[in-house]
């Protein structure tokens, strides 16, 4: 028997904030210029339907309603797909948004994921369904624009998100060769950080040396991000404990 004495949502949906870190720019024996970008639809005119589209026009994350018979994870991966044409990459949940008037359809809650994956990964985005465009943005860039329904602030709340899994994890060695020098490793690091530990370049040269899940690579250099042999590093398979870059090693 259904109870009358609560009213159920108008409706549940899924959506994900897809980040990778491209190279802004890059210069024979210079360090790499890197930034944290993100994916987003442009939502279009008009629905499959022929309807007019909410909030049509305008920059969105991916994401769309949960059906019956699968739960928030399942939509989001399949919308995902459905309007961008990726698959096949790891996503998380990280929170749910339910403020009243987040959306002029009704009571709309959604569930928002994130993922962080290799730029590769995005090359064969292409839009379709309710999206009229996919592109990557630098997310710095995006969070100046006026974005659908509350994007703007889950946004705000998967970069919070994402900033800790690169900093706290070893997240960045998706972003790095096999093998890396450490302006390399500073560069995808200072996407997501000001900490002056981490920026400085004495300052990180040093630390790299301490890091106990890095390590030197014997007997080899490279003058990918300077005139000057550099010594190149590899990730090795310690477990970590977090904060792993901020943390003092002995």
């Amino acid at each position: 028997m259904t109870n009358k004495k609560y009213r159920t949502p108008d409706g549940y949906t899924a959506d994900i904030a897809v980040f990778t870190i491209v190279t802004e720019d890059s210069k024979p024996f210079t360090p790499p210029i890197m930034s944290l970008n993100i994916m987003l639809i442009k939502r279009a005119e008009f629905t499959l339907e022929g309807s007019k589209n909410v909030e049509a026009g305008k920059w969105a994350l991916p994401g769309g309603f949960v059906q019956p018979d699968e739960d928030a994870y399942e939509a989001a991966s399949r919308e995902l797909t459905e309007e961008t044409g990726i698959e096949g990459i790891h996503i998380k949940q990280f929170g749910v948004y339910d403020k009243p008037g987040r959306d002029p359809r009704g009571w709309i809650i959604s569930n928002a994921h994130y993922a962080i994956v290799p730029e590769h990964h995005l090359l064969k985005r292409k839009a379709s369904d309710d999206a009229d465009q996919v592109e990557l943005f630098n997310v710095d860039d995006v969070l100046q624009y006026e974005l659908a329904f509350d994007h703007k602030t889950i946004i705000e709340d998967a970069v919070a998100v994402i900033k800790k899994e690169i900093l706290q994890t070893t997240a960045a060695k998706n972003f790095l060769p096999a093998e890396f020098t450490y302006s390399e490793l500073q560069a995808v690091l200072s996407t997501v950080t000001t900490d002056p530990a981490i920026l400085n370049e004495q300052s990180f040269a040093r630390k790299i040396k301490a890091l106990p899940f890095i390590e030197l690579v014997e007997g080899k250099t490279t003058q990918r991000t300077s005139k000057k042999a550099t010594k190149l590093y590899k990730f090795n398979e310690l477990e970590v404990v977090k904060p792993i870059y901020t943390a003092r090693y002995n």
